[in-house]
């Protein structure tokens, strides 16, 4: 064993000791950034250029402070993001979302389907579906004017039509005309902050995180924006957490003019995010 691979291995435990969830990915990620390798090239470093640097960056991760924040880069489906304070960082779970976004929309017979991604962050729905549906066209919105520092650096030079400004209030000039909206909208309730992982908790801004008393506040809010927006037929998918499986389909009903209401579960098979289709007249 070199000697890089055996200060990996005291670096996952430590990690583990520190109740990091992923104590031998992060060690290794972090090997990797540091000395400018891939994970799979770890054992081709030499014992004369192993870098001290890496035992900072062990430290500050035994302090929970986000993995990503410390390579400054996040990976979500085919893209690598930028990410730091201010932004919240994209989470695995949300690509199954996105997996369903592009498959319905591709089922759309269009053939330049519209779609709007409401409380963008990093740009990480959004610049996803522009790539994974080239015909697309994309438009996201961001509020935050710290977490907009990371969105532009992402999307310069994408497709995406990107703009400053409320979810609620977006895209005056698109309504009807949307064929898809998606979200992953904050979805804590306020009541949950103490039992929240010290990586979002402490890092991620909070208005990316929190919303009411029970974490549905802004999902209600958006259903009337997505009804606003999309054409009839068109549909909306909305993230939200594990423990709110049955309560979001509810909050697209028939009175107020959707079909088809319905949770699906992420690829550890608890509910991760509902669909509805605005009913046609």
């Amino acid at each position: 064993m070199n000697l890089l691979l055996a200060e990996v291995a005291q670096a996952t435990q430590r990690l583990a000791d520190a109740g990091v969830p992923s104590p031998r990915n992060d060690a290794e990620e972090l090997a990797a950034f540091v000395h400018g390798v891939k994970r799979g090239e770890l054992h081709s470093v030499k014992n004369s250029d192993f870098d001290a640097r890496y035992w900072e960056t062990i430290a500050r991760r035994e302090q929970r402070e986000p993995l990503q924040h410390i390579t400054g880069r996040a990976f979500f489906r085919y893209l690598e993001l930028q990410v730091g304070p201010g932004v919240f960082v994209p989470r695995p779970e949300t690509e199954s979302v996105v997996g369903w976004a592009i498959d319905a929309v591709r089922a759309m017979d269009v053939v330049e389907p519209r779609i709007v991604d409401l409380c963008t962050g990093s740009g990480a729905i959004a610049l996803a579906l522009a790539q994974e549906v080239p015909r697309s066209r994309v438009h996201a919105v961001e509020l935050s004017e710290d977490a907009l520092r990371w969105t532009r650096k992402n999307m310069e030079g994408s497709r995406v039509d990107l703009r400053q400004g409320d979810a609620l209030d977006a895209f005056r000039d698109l309504d009807g005309q949307v064929d898809l909206v998606i979200s992953n909208p904050p979805y804590i309730p306020l009541t949950e902050w103490e039992y929240v992982a010290p990586e979002a908790r402490d890092y991620d801004p909070e208005l990316a995180l929190f919303s009411g008393e029970d974490g549905l506040d802004l999902i209600r809010g958006i259903e009337r924006t997505a009804h606003r927006l999309l054409r009839p037929g068109g549909v909306v998918v909305i993230e939200h957490a594990d423990t709110q499986g049955g309560q979001v389909p509810w909050i697209f009903t028939e009175e107020r003019g959707w079909a088809d209401a319905a949770d699906h579960p992420d690829l550890n098979k608890r509910p991760r995010f509902a669909t509805a289709r605005r009913a046609t007249p």
